[in-house]
């Protein structure tokens, strides 16, 4: 047979070291290449997550940089040794993936209070639930902090809260009482707080029956950050009269999202010389369109827009959605096309919105966003951190009827002709020599691509085209050997779905 018989594919992966023996300017981006690889099966990133125990490497926290983390990964996470991997799963992405009986053993399998504690932060920042049994263990932890925290928990059953109350510890009854509704609590309770003989429960009581006993400037001046206080809490007149004069800009910005303001003093904050403060009061919820136009604002549309929280708390009303669609106001109608459900006439409205933004808003967040408008914002919008899929992956995006753009001047609408089912490898391959590097690259992610053409793309001026030329499956297996083999190109290589498992093993096999 000589020497010229050609071995099989299999064979040709023993010609090279993947063990503890590889040089270790490879394995690093090896590893980190297998975090990321589609491909790669659950027990090798569990070890992974093991390996994580060389601070250098950080390999954990890379197989945790997801949203679609499989069940199995994430469990061996939340039993991990290293608090560094248990602790990435509180942080975004890896958060969302998780679920309430998942977030339930994270917190409650850390052994000390004060992680605990951390962990039960975590949870709230992130506005993820627990079960009710994690609910009622955590109040009978022994650590105090703890409990404290779970007092402000917003998701915390109202029993367990009222409980709480009586805690032997001061801080913690002081928590559940901020935390509780006045109004939920009977006369007796009342009664038995406002005596409490611990200085910081009483302190809490006067925060809690604010809206029937309101807060005097004696009482501000003496609390603890008391500039927290004014925008949620109703004011004495006398101490509200101050604020509106008050030489800190940041108290009068809150004090013109205080819904319990005066009229003539809302008046007053819509002439102050601070943009901030008019532009807080141009959003309160009374105001009429007339008067809201009336504030002197000038609304940069290139900043970062919040949504506003009254206009939140109103998406299923649909008159009023009617209503504020139309203002003239440009963040009302901003936190409107938030919603994820809309009536028909105010998804057309704002879907010819002259604020590109408020578009885009609709376009990532409302699942009844037109199929033409989705289609324009994607001719300038790829997605964001916390909605990677929209436009391109929105339901309402167009599938079919893509061909007629394969000749579009315009790149972003061009490469949309692969995605038409009746699209042909010819395209692809077309596509693969497009002048525009976009559109190479999403040719370089079609499975029909040929072998030639994706070697040829790995030698692609721009580099990540070459990468994902470099995860394509059809790399032949010379080619990816050599590419695992070149430190510039190990990471991208082992991202290839067609690594064999049985390299991966050994790839990870010892550090």
């Amino acid at each position: 047979m000589g020497t010229n018989v050609r071995r099989p594919a299999a064979d040709r992966w023993l010609d090279r070291d993947w063990g503890p023996g590889a040089e270790p300017r490879l394995r690093r981006p090896w590893l980190q290449g297998l975090s990321f690889n589609a491909a790669t099966p659950d027990h090798i990133r569990i070890r992974l997550l093991d390996m994580d125990r060389n601070r250098e490497l950080g390999l954990g926290l890379y197989v945790l940089a997801r949203r679609d983390l499989p069940t199995a990964v994430i469990d061996a996470a939340i039993g991990h040794p290293d608090r560094r991997v248990r602790g990435q799963l509180t942080e975004v992405p890896a958060c969302f993936a998780l679920s309430t009986a998942q977030w339930s053993r994270l917190v409650l399998g850390e052994p000390s209070g004060a992680r605990r504690q951390l962990m039960l932060q975590a949870a709230g920042d992130a506005r993820r639930e627990l079960t009710p049994q994690a609910y009622a263990r955590l109040a009978a932890d022994p650590c105090g902090p703890v409990r404290e925290e779970l007092a402000r928990l917003p998701a915390l059953p109202l029993p367990l809260r009222l409980a709480l109350l009586a805690d032997p510890l001061p801080r913690v009854r002081a928590a559940a009482c901020e935390a509780t509704p006045w109004r939920a609590l009977d006369d007796e309770s009342r009664a038995r707080l406002a005596a409490d003989p611990a200085p910081v429960v009483r302190t809490a009581v006067t925060l809690a029956r604010h809206e029937e006993v309101p807060l005097t400037a004696a009482f501000f001046d003496i609390a603890h950050g008391a500039g927290r206080l004014v925008e949620g809490h109703r004011l004495d007149r006398d101490l509200a009269r101050r604020l509106c004069a008050d030489p800190d800009p940041s108290h009068r910005r809150s004090l013109a999202r205080n819904p319990y303001l005066d009229p003539d003093l809302v008046r007053v904050l819509a002439a102050d010389p601070d943009h901030e403060v008019r532009l807080a009061v141009s959003t309160r919820p009374e105001l009429t369109e007339e008067q809201r136009a009336s504030v002197p604002v000038d609304i940069d549309p290139r900043l970062i827009r919040r949504p506003i929280p009254w206009v939140v708390a109103l998406h299923d009303d649909e008159d009023a959605m009617r209503h504020l669609a139309g203002s003239a106001h440009l963040l009302l109608r901003s936190s409107v096309a938030l919603a994820r459900r809309l009536p028909p006439d105010v998804v057309e409205r704002l879907a010819r919105d002259e604020d590109r933004v408020v578009r885009l808003f609709l376009a990532e967040r409302c699942d009844d966003a037109p199929a033409d408008m989705l289609l324009e914002v994607w001719q300038w919008w790829n997605g964001s951190i916390s909605t990677p899929d929209r436009p391109y992956g929105h339901p309402n995006f167009p599938r079919r009827d893509l061909l007629r753009h394969a000749d579009d001047p315009h790149p972003r609408l061009r490469q949309l002709a692969i995605d038409d089912p009746d699209s042909t490898p010819a395209l692809v391959e077309r596509f693969g020599r497009d002048e525009d590097a976009e559109v190479r690259l999403r040719a370089a992610t079609d499975p029909r691509l040929s072998a030639d053409s994706v070697v040829r793309m790995l030698d692609d001026p721009d580099s990540c085209v070459r990468a994902m030329a470099a995860r394509h499956p059809r790399v032949p297996v010379p080619v990816l050997i050599g590419l695992l083999g070149c430190e510039a190109t190990a990471g991208a290589a082992a991202r290839n779905p067609a690594l064999p498992v049985a390299v991966m093993d050994r790839m990870t096999g010892q550090w």
